[in-house]
């Protein structure tokens, strides 16, 4: 008992659901021993009841259920972890699948003395002539059992709250204990009484009268979503429930109902949210159930790392718990649960993008996150995603993996016979490079996701013979390397002082000048950061393990200058060596300012320049 009370149950909450669930489970078996035939008397009112008493300090726990004899009280109350459930699923084995009875371990029934000094069960069974008994135990290995005046079949449990555990002693916090744990439970829970008006006749003129009435308060949907069949449900009754679960979040984008028997028993709702980018405020959003008793939002062996940001319910009597029920165990079956789900999250989004492409593209900003997750994670996932995966463009145009290979491959394959992708992750800021990769005919992907540096490294190793590259990374003439050598107006002199003349301007080591030949039209000075040294960066912000060390290394930027632009002809040509730098840091600076780069005095200065020069 010391061992149950101190070190089994994490949690004290935890009795109430324990006991509330042992009379489900009496509940359960009445039923099921009508249906067999073995009883043939009156179920009646089968609701099962929970209430205090604040003065006498007592906690009850009342069912109608199949009720226990002394022997049986004896046999299941005092020998620990001897299962009455096991033995009834034995007994009736042939003729039942009994997967309506909770009760495993047989210790649930023990978690009430985290909670109670002294716990009473006053029982009489559901057999003819069988006697009621009453049993008495202060958590030691004394009990006392005598006869008992209990006129009615079923079960009462009372706990004799402790000192330490008056905290239950209260409406809100049983009640919120019992929406938390018994919402769904497959039997009535009354707990209290409300009040409510209804109509009583009408008056003498014809108009209707009202009378108030008492009436049990029940916590719980005996019927949830996920036990009705998808062919008896519509849109509005999913949309329903998950208010029900999710108050105040928005209309998911669309849900999935599991309904498995074989090889493995699961229920359940998936639904697709619309994911923000914070991570972690998504994840923890799918309850897990056994036989409609909650048992944790906990769902990481489960289900699949990337579907964690999915919400809804599953439940599954076939998942392994620990003796407390608190706590998953892995095993095969979750790994073949973990697959199905996976599996059924494909077939449906494949599903959607059959049914109606155009809608699909409609969704695909809310749901890439999902896809791209599992793309990433999830190497049969990756094989099923290929065919419905989406590319999207800075031109908001989408393609599927083979789509875009066609489109681009003719004109953006490099001299290597590399079909290069490029992408921007901040079309705004982006947006000059992207124009000058336009202008060369290229096509410029979006791909600016919180997940797209890690989505984009494994799509270079699926794809074949593809590079994708960022289009700020280089000149839009280096971007794609055809061989193709653009002339020069400078001579080998001219370059190397504007070379000189820049580095003096820029002065900063961690800018690497040069000057090449580029279009005239084309900015006078491009930034750019190197496709790998960026990834590097941008791995060591998201924690990119061997990368950490670069997190605290400054930025190394390519300052390209166009030589075949005429301000570099003015700069050369300009009457004193402090004119020409002026020039070369105003057209520096004007880089910059694209980049959204130039802040602080540098973008004072930069002004104040920019006047005296309209000046």
């Amino acid at each position: 008992m010391k061992i149950i009370k101190k070190f089994l149950y994490s949690d004290h909450e935890i009795f109430l659901r324990e006991l509330v669930s042992n009379a489900v489970d009496a509940t359960q078996k009445l039923k099921k021993l009508a249906s067999l035939g073995e009883f043939n008397g009156e179920l009646g009112d089968l609701k099962i009841e929970v209430s205090f008493d604040k003065k006498k300090k007592t906690i009850t726990v009342s069912d109608k259920g199949i009720g226990m004899t002394a022997e049986e009280i004896k046999k299941y109350i005092n020998q620990i972890a001897f299962s009455g459930a096991t033995e009834f699923v034995e007994k009736f084995k042939d003729k039942t699948d009994a997967k309506d009875i909770i009760g495993k371990f047989g210790l649930g029934f023990y978690s009430a003395f985290m909670v109670a000094d002294k716990v009473e069960v006053i029982s009489r069974s559901y057999q003819d002539n069988a006697d009621p008994a009453k049993w008495i135990c202060d958590g030691s290995t004394e009990f006392e059992i005598t006869s008992s005046k209990k006129e009615t079949r079923g079960t009462d449990v009372i706990l004799h709250i402790n000192a330490d555990s008056e905290e239950f002693l209260d409406e809100w916090r049983l009640k919120g204990i019992l929406e938390k744990y018994c919402k769904f439970l497959p039997v009535e829970i009354k707990f209290g009484t409300k009040e409510e008006s209804v109509e009583d006749g009408e008056d003498a003129e014809g108009k209707k009268k009202y009378k108030t009435v008492t009436v049990d308060r029940i916590i719980n949907n005996t019927q949830p979503l996920w036990t009705k069949s998808p062919n008896d449900l519509k849109d509005e009754d999913y949309l329903k429930f998950y208010k029900e679960l999710y108050p105040f979040s928005e209309e998911p984008l669309f849900w999935i109902h599991l309904n498995v028997d074989y090889p493995f028993n699961l229920t359940g709702i998936l639904y697709f949210p619309k994911v923000k980018n914070d991570f972690e405020m998504q994840k923890n959003k799918i309850q897990l159930y056994s036989r409609q008793v909650f048992i944790t939002d906990e769902v990481k062996d489960v289900v699949p790392d990337f579907l964690m940001l999915l919400h809804g319910v599953l439940d599954s009597p076939d998942i392994p718990l620990n003796v407390s029920r608190s706590y998953l165990q892995s095993d095969a079956n979750v790994k073949k649960i973990s697959q199905h789900i996976t599996k059924k999250v494909a077939d449906k989004l494949q599903e959607l993008y059959k049914k109606d492409r155009t809608d699909f593209e409609k969704k695909w900003d809310d749901i890439n996150i999902f896809v791209k997750y599992g793309i990433i994670s999830d190497e049969k996932f990756y094989d099923r995603a290929k065919d419905f995966s989406l590319f999207k463009n800075v031109d908001g145009q989408y393609f599927t993996f083979e789509e875009y290979k066609e489109k681009v491959k003719a004109n953006q394959t490099d001299k290597e016979k590399q079909t290069i992708y490029l992408y921007a992750s901040d079309a705004g800021k982006q947006h000059s490079y992207i124009e000058a990769a336009k202008n060369k005919a290229y096509d410029v992907l979006l791909m600016d996701g919180v997940l797209d540096n890690h989505y984009i490294n494994t799509l270079e190793q699926k794809l074949e013979k593809t590079h994708i590259k960022r289009v700020d990374s280089d000149t839009a003439d280096k971007l794609i390397d055809k061989d193709e050598k653009l002339e020069t107006v400078l001579t080998s002199d001219e370059q190397e002082q504007v070379k000189d003349i820049f580095t003096k301007a820029i002065n900063n080591t961690h800018m690497t000048v040069s000057v090449e030949p580029m279009a005239a039209d084309d900015f006078p000075v491009v930034i750019t950061m190197s496709e790998f040294m960026r990834r590097m960066k941008d791995m060591a912000k998201m924690g990119g393990g061997g990368y950490a060390f670069m997190g605290s290394m400054p930025d190394s930027y390519q300052v390209a200058i166009n030589g075949n632009h005429n301000i570099v002809q003015k700069i050369l040509k300009a009457d004193s060596e402090d004119a020409k730098v002026k020039l070369a840091k105003q057209a520096f600076d004007l880089a910059l300012l694209s980049q959204n780069m130039l802040t602080g005095a540098d973008l004072t200065n930069f002004i104040r320049r920019s006047v005296e020069f309209v000046s």
